[in-house]
C-alpha cells in the first residue's frame, strides 16, 4: 500500500476484486474507487486481486467497483488467508476444463485448414470429398462453439467494457477473434457482400486464438497459485486444535476456542497452538518457521513459546498470552499480505502507461487497417483485416500489469520464509538503493544484557575461589554488574558461601565478610592503597578495548580484575564484513563514550561511529549520515529507536525488540539474528532485478511485436505475422512474467 494510505487515520478497507484481467483493469478500478466520497487513497493489485482503500463507505466502494464492470466483496480482518489460493486453484480447474472443451473442435479444424495450406494435394482431395460450402459451414459450427462456449468469457467481459468506453484485455480478444469469426461467417453465408478476391475464411484463426489464450490463462492461474505458496505454508503452520486444562479437566478444543489465560498441554511432536509462556516442564522447540534457524530452542519455565512452532521432545504446559489474530504467526501473515498488496514507486509509472495502452492498441489496429486498405497490395481488404486482427491479438497488457506485483508476492513470501518481514513493499525498492547501514549498538550489535566477559586473576587465587567469593558478596545487590556476576557463578555450578556481614558504599562498591575473609568488590577508587601493579598490562589491554573493570580484593590483596560488559553477538562481525563485501558502508550509533564506542567499532570493522548520542538525538544522527545524498538503512530494537527507524530511509527492527520499534520499521528481522540483514538485502536486490527483467520483457515484447503484427517488416522482407502466432505469443508473454517471478522462490539464505 502506498505511503499516503499509511499516514491516514482511517482504517484501510480491503476488497477482493473479481474479473480483473490486465493492467487496464487495475487503473479503471482505482479511478472508480478514488471517485467515491471520503476516499483518500486507493491501491489495486492485479496479482493478489485486491484493493486497499483508505476512507469511504463500504457499500459505496462495492457499488463503484460494480459500476466499473467488476464484482467485489469486503475482506474482513480475521478472514482466512488461504481462500485466495483456493480461488486460483478453482480458476485453474475451470480453465483446464475449458481448454479441453475448446481444444477438441479446434485441433481438427486447425489440422484440416493448415494441411490444406501446406500441402495442396490434400486441399484438392478434401474439397473433392466435402463441398466447399459444406466444409465452411462445418468450420462455422466448430468455431462458433469454441467462441461462444469456452470463449464466451472474453465477450461477456470485453464487449460491456468496450461499450462503457473503457476497453481492456478481454475487449482486444473479443474484437480480434470476433472480427475473424464475423468476416468468415459473411464469406460463408453471404459471399456476395465482399469482393471475390477477398473471400477467405479465418475460422481456424478465431478458434486457435481463443484456445491459445485460454491455455495461457490456465498456465497463468497455475503459476499465480504457486506465487502465494509462502503465505499458504505459514497458514498451514497454524495448529487446528489445542489440548487445554479447564475446570480441572483436560479437553481438546478447536483453536478458535482458546482464550487468553488458558493452560495448554503440549506433547512431543505436537504444534504449539498459540503464543504463551511455559509454566512447567522442559522441551526443545523447532522455531525455524519464525527465525529460519534449524536448531531447536530449549524451553523451560518462564520461556516464551510461539504458536505454530513444533515441539520436538519433552512435554510442558504453558499459559496462553496471545490468541487469534494477536499471535505472532497471525501478525506475520498479515504483515506479508499488506506488503504484497502494496505498490512500488516504479509500479505507479507502469500504471500510468498501461491506462492508455488498450485504447492506443485499438487505435493502432484501426490505423493498420486503413494503411493497408489504402496503400496495401491486392487483396488490400484481406491484408488490412488480417494485420489489424494480429495487432489486437498480440498486444499484451497482462504482462505489464503482472510484472511488478507477482515478483513482490514471491519475493516477500520467500523473505518471510527466511525470517525477514517486509512490512511495506516500498522497502523492497529502497533497501536495494541503500548506501549506509547504521546499527544501534545495545541489543542489536550486542546481546543487550551485561555478562561477565573477563575475570583476570592474581597468581595467588583460583577462578572458582574468587568467583564464588565475589558472587556471594554481590548476592544482595540489584546492580546490573552484581546480577551478571551472580549469574556467572550459577552458570559455573558454584555454591555460594554464607554471607556474614555486608556493607554498600554507593558509587564505589561493596564490602562483605565471608567465611571469616574480608571481601571488597568495587571501582579503582575503592582500592586506594592496594597494589595494582600486577594488573597494569591487563588494564591497558582492557582500556584499548573500551572496557572499564571493577576489582576484587580478598583480605587486603587484589585478587582479580572483573569486567562485566554487553558482549557482541556472535554473528555481528561476520555480518559487517559481508556488508562491506557487497559495497555498503556501515555506521554505529551509541550512547557510550567515544573511546568505548570506537573500540567496539574497531573490533567489528565499522566505518563510522556516532558516540555519546542520547536517545533523543538519534534522529539527528540519521540525518547527518544522510548527508551527500546517501540512502540510510537503520537497524534497532528498542523503544528509543522508534523515531530513528521512522526517520531512516529504511527502518529495520530486530524482531526480539519492542513493539514500538517493530511498528516504526519498514522491515522486521524475526528471531533477532543480524544475518537477517543480509537476507533482506539479498531478497531486495533479487526481487528488483526480477521486476526489471519482467518489465523489460513486457514492454520489449509489445514494443517489438506490435509493429511486426502491423506489417512493419512486409515492405523490406515480405514478413507478416499470423493472428494465430500472435495469440500464442500473447499467451506465453503473461506466462513468462509469472514464471520468471517463481525463480525468486529459489533464493538461498545467507550462511556465515
Amino acid at each position: 500500500m502506498n505511503a499516503h494510505v499509511q499516514k491516514t487515520a482511517a482504517t484501510p478497507i480491503t476488497l477482493d476484486i473479481t474479473g480483473m484481467s490486465c493492467a487496464s483493469c487495475v487503473s479503471r478500478v482505482e479511478k472508480a474507487l478514488l471517485k467515491v466520497p471520503g476516499v483518500e487513497a486507493a491501491s489495486v493489485n492485479l496479482a493478489t486481486e485486491r484493493a486497499t482503500v483508505s476512507g469511504g463507505d463500504q457499500d459505496a466502494l462495492m457499488k463503484a467497483v460494480e459500476k466499473a464492470g467488476y464484482t467485489s466483496s469486503i475482506r474482513l480482518p480475521d478472514q482466512p488467508t488461504h481462500d485466495h489460493a483456493h480461488h486460483h486453484d478453482e480458476d485453474a480447474a475451470v480453465l483446464r476444463r475449458d481448454v479441453i472443451i475448446a481444444a477438441i473442435p479446434t485441433i481438427p479444424l486447425f489440422a484440416l485448414e493448415m494441411l490444406g495450406h501446406l500441402y495442396m494435394p490434400f486441399h484438392i482431395w478434401l474439397i473433392s470429398v466435402i463441398p466447399m460450402d459444406v466444409l465452411y459451414a462445418a468450420y462455422f459450427v466448430l468455431t462458433t462453439f469454441v467462441l461462444f462456449m469456452p470463449g464466451l468469457r472474453f465477450f461477456k467481459a470485453g464487449i460491456p467494457a468496450l461499450l462503457r468506453g473503457a476497453p481492456e484485455m478481454n475487449s482486444l480478444v473479443a474484437l480480434g477473434a470476433g472480427a475473424a469469426w464475423l468476416f468468415s461467417t459473411v464469406v460463408t453465408f453471404a459471399p456476395q457482400l465482399v469482393p471475390a478476391e477477398t473471400r477467405y475464411v479465418y475460422f481456424e484463426a478465431a478458434a486457435v486464438i481463443v484456445t491459445l489464450i485460454l491455455v495461457g490463462r490456465w498456465l497463468e492461474a497455475i503459476a499465480k497459485g504457486r506465487t502465494g505458496q509462502a503465505i499458504q505454508r505459514l497458514v498451514h503452520e497454524q495448529a487446528k486444535t489445542a489440548r487445554i486444562e479447564r475446570d480441572g479437566t483436560s479437553l481438546e478444543v478447536d483453536i478458535a476456542q482458546v482464550r487468553v489465560g488458558d493452560i495448554i498441554v503440549v506433547r512431543p511432536g505436537e504444534k504449539i497452538a498459540v503464543d504463551g509462556e511455559v509454566i512447567d516442564g522442559t522441551s526443545h522447540v523447532n522455531e525455524a518457521m519464525i527465525s529460519g534457524e534449524p536448531l531447536p530452542v530449549s524451553k523451560s519455565a518462564g520461556a516464551p513459546v510461539i504458536g505454530g512452532t513444533l515441539n520436538t521432545s519433552g512435554s510442558f504446559r504453558f499459559r496462553a498470552t496471545k490468541v487469534g489474530g494477536d499471535t505472532m504467526l497471525a501478525q506475520i501473515i498479515r504483515m506479508v499480505e499488506e506488503a504484497q498488496a502494496g505498490k512500488l514507486p516504479i509500479q505507479r509509472t507502469v500504471d500510468l502507461i498501461t491506462a492508455w495502452f488498450v485504447p492506443a492498441v485499438m487505435a493502432l489496429a484501426a490505423l493498420t487497417f486503413l494503411i493497408w486498405l489504402i496503400w496495401g497490395p491486392d487483396p488490400a481488404l484481406t491484408f488490412g483485416f488480417v494485420n489489424a486482427v494480429a495487432v489486437l491479438i498480440i498486444a499484451c497488457p497482462c504482462a505489464m500489469g503482472l510484472a511488478t506485483p507477482t515478483s513482490i508476492m514471491v519475493g516477500t513470501g520467500r523473505a518471510a520464509e527466511l525470517g525477514v518481514l517486509f512490512r511495506k513493499s516500498e522497502a523492497l525498492q529502497r533497501l536495494r538503493d541503500a548506501d549506509v547501514v547504521a546499527f544501534d549498538k545495545t541489543g542489536t550489535l550486542t546481546e543487550g544484557k551485561p555478562v561477565l566477559s573477563d575475570l583476570i586473576l592474581d597468581d595467588d587465587f583460583t577462578h572458582d575461589e574468587v568467583l564464588s567469593l565475589v558472587a556471594a558478596a554481590e548476592s544482595r545487590s540489584e546492580h546490573p554488574i552484581a546480577l551478571a556476576i551472580v549469574a556467572a557463578a550459577e552458570k559455573s555450578g558454584l555454591t555460594l558461601p554464607a554471607l556474614e556481614n555486608f556493607a554498600s558504599d554507593a558509587g564505589h562498591g561493596v564490602t562483605a565478610t565471608i567465611d571469616g575473609r574480608k571481601v571488597q568488590v568495587g571501582s579503582a577508587r575503592m582500592m586506594d592503597g592496594l597494589d595494582l601493579s600486577d594488573f597494569e598490562e591487563a588494564l591497558q589491554r582492557l582500556a584499548d578495548e573500551g572496557k572499564t573493570p571493577v576489582f576484587a580484593a580478598v583480605d587486603g590483596k587484589i585478587a582479580a580484575a572483573i569486567v562485566v560488559a554487553d558482549v557482541i553477538k556472535p554473528t555481528s562481525k561476520a555480518v559487517i564484513a559481508r556488508l562491506h563485501a557487497i559495497g555498503l558502508k556501515t555506521a554505529m550509533i551509541s550512547g557510550d563514550n567515544q573511546r568505548t564506542a570506537a573500540a567496539i567499532a574497531a573490533q567489528l570493522g565499522i566505518d563510522e561511529v556516532r558516540a555519546e548520542v542520547l536517545p533523543a538525538d538519534k534522529v539527528a544522527a540519521i540525518k547527518a549520515l544522510r548527508q551527500d545524498g546517501r540512502t540510510v538503512a537503520y537497524i534497532g530494537d528498542g523503544i528509543n529507536d522508534a523515531p530513528a527507524l521512522a526517520e531512516a530511509d529504511i527502518g529495520i527492527a530486530v524482531g526480539t525488540g519492542t513493539d514500538a520499534a517493530i511498528e516504526s520499521a519498514d522491515v522486521v528481522l524475526l528471531g533477532g539474528d543480524l544475518k537477517g540483514v543480509l537476507n533482506a538485502l539479498k531478497v531486495s536486490r533479487s526481487t528488483m532485478r526480477n521486476i526489471w527483467e519482467n518489465l523489460f520483457w513486457a514492454f520489449g515484447y509489445n514494443t517489438v511485436l506490435i509493429p511486426v503484427a502491423a506489417g512493419a517488416l512486409y515492405p523490406a522482407f515480405g514478413i507478416l505475422l499470423s493472428p494465430m502466432l500472435g495469440a500464442g505469443a500473447m499467451a506465453l508473454s503473461s506466462v513468462f512474467v509469472v514464471s520468471n517471478a517463481q525463480r525468486l522462490r529459489a533464493i538461498k539464505g545467507e550462511a556465515l
